[in-house]
């Protein structure tokens, strides 16, 4: 696996699909030796026409048209320095796009296409862009309240692989925890990226007790209907 691609390259993937009124989400793979793990990309329309895209990923050309016609893609979101793979052909694809991570990735998403803001710019009162707490000020989160529903969209600190797709992806899943038995975070995630565990516990439980939290749509597996449940699961297990 390359560390970033530098042309469209399109790995298998499903549908663009209406997860509530403007929130779409596609659910991609990635090929590993003797298997394929999913990531997840999530495109929410904001204020005046334009999306934000949180964790880029190259999607066939019927697929992106899809994407279009939500709205102009006004922002990118790196969502960690590690799902950077897409990150510079959505980029050269949409030049106008402004491309946003989380302080601490900033470094390691530079590598591969120029960060233009690490801070909430995307200018809508629905949709708010959060730098995770307890991880280096190096993973965010996306949270939509549209309609009376409250949508959170996260990346690495929660995952729900409940199907990986052949041995390698099997034996990745269940040996670093990514979610067969419900919602987690993975080992590596709590054993590298983790700084301060009483922090992501306590940011974890306030999220878990929104009112109206309807759920969390992860980059890698399967949407979580049950959020509270899940947040309070992770948030115990870092006690």
């Amino acid at each position: 696996m390359p560390k970033f691609h530098t042309r469209w390259k399109v790995y298998p993937h499903g549908p663009v699909e209406l997860i509530d009124r403007g929130i779409v989400s596609v659910q991609g793979e990635i090929q590993m030796p003797l298997g394929r793990f999913p990531r997840r990309m999530t495109v929410v329309t904001l204020s005046g026409g334009r999306t934000v895209v949180f964790s880029p990923v190259a999607l066939h050309e019927a697929a992106m048209r899809d994407v279009e016609k939500l709205g102009t893609p006004a922002f990118t979101i790196v969502p960690n320095g590690f799902h950077r793979l897409d990150s510079r052909i959505w980029k050269e694809r949409y030049p106008e796009t402004k491309v946003v991570c989380p302080p601490g990735a900033k470094s390691r998403v530079e590598q591969a296409v120029a960060v233009d803001a690490t801070t909430d710019v995307l200018g809508d009162t629905g949709v708010h862009f959060n730098i995770v707490p307890g991880m280096a000020e190096a993973e965010s989160a996306l949270i939509v309240r549209r309609h009376g529903r409250t949508t959170l969209i996260l990346n690495d600190i929660i995952s729900n692989v409940r199907h990986p797709k052949g041995l390698g992806a099997n034996i990745m899943a269940r040996l670093f925890g990514f979610g067969v038995h419900g919602a987690r975070m993975a080992r590596e995630v709590k054993w590298l990226f983790v700084k301060d565990k009483k922090e992501l516990a306590a940011q974890m439980r306030e999220w878990a007790a929104i009112p109206d939290l309807v759920r969390i749509i992860p980059s890698h597996g399967e949407i979580i209907d049950q959020p509270a449940a899940a947040l309070n699961r992770v948030a115990e297990s870092l006690s």
